[in-house]
């Protein structure tokens, strides 16, 4: 697949980038998306919910009544969950929700995405000139020249920039990452994948390691 690389303006420069069919056009497994997808978000959560159980509720351990005659409940504590204030039955407790995922479903997950992306025409190539800003209103015009303002966008950098970073830091929607670490959630959840011509090799060669 190749695909025609784009100034920082978003007009084309005459040459083309030539995209793996290994990582971009791959048959896309929609559940090792999903699976990825899954763990990423329960990776995420902090899982501290905690309620009151009758261990932990403060309260008199006296029994509030005698046992019979009252032709009522026998509740014998004030920490019973059948009275206000009382402790919470079965509430949940503080746990982990992550969960192990092999390491080649990961690799055919982002692969999957990045098919998808490639097959909806969501993936630009950029030549990275023009990239050694740290000014916000840069890389606005930047993400403006592709039609994602306001929209989400992820961008691909062959590594760590500084300049980037702090010129995208409040930019809304736009997530920049390196090649390396590009992971299923961000690609799926982008309108749009923007990929350096430099991220190109390293992000092939991540996601190749596990092709047999």
């Amino acid at each position: 697949m190749e695909l025609e690389i784009h100034s920082a303006d978003g007009k084309s420069t005459g040459k083309k980038a030539k995209l793996s069919d290994a990582v971009f056009g791959v048959q896309p497994n929609d559940h090792a998306i999903w699976l990825d997808v899954k763990q990423h978000l329960a990776n995420r959560r902090q899982g501290t919910a905690q309620t009151l159980e009758r261990s932990l509720v403060s309260g008199s351990t006296k029994k509030l009544f005698r046992q019979k005659g009252t032709g009522g409940a026998r509740r014998g504590s004030i920490k019973s969950p059948l009275l206000k204030g009382g402790a919470r039955v079965f509430g949940p407790k503080p746990h982990e929700y992550g969960f192990k995922l092999n390491k080649k479903v990961k690799d055919l997950a982002r692969r999957s995405a990045l098919t998808h992306k490639a097959q909806s025409g969501a993936i630009s190539v950029l030549d990275g000139k023009g990239m050694d800003s740290h000014k916000t209103s840069a890389y606005a015009n930047l993400l403006k020249a592709f039609g994602l303002d306001g929209r989400k966008a992820l961008l691909v950098l062959a590594a760590k920039d500084d300049k980037v970073l702090l010129g995208t830091r409040n930019l809304q929607g736009a997530r920049v990452v390196v090649a390396a670490e590009v992971n299923t959630y961000d690609i799926m959840n982008a309108n749009r994948v923007l990929i350096t011509a430099d991220a190109i090799a390293p992000l092939e060669a991540t996601l190749s390691k596990q092709i047999q």
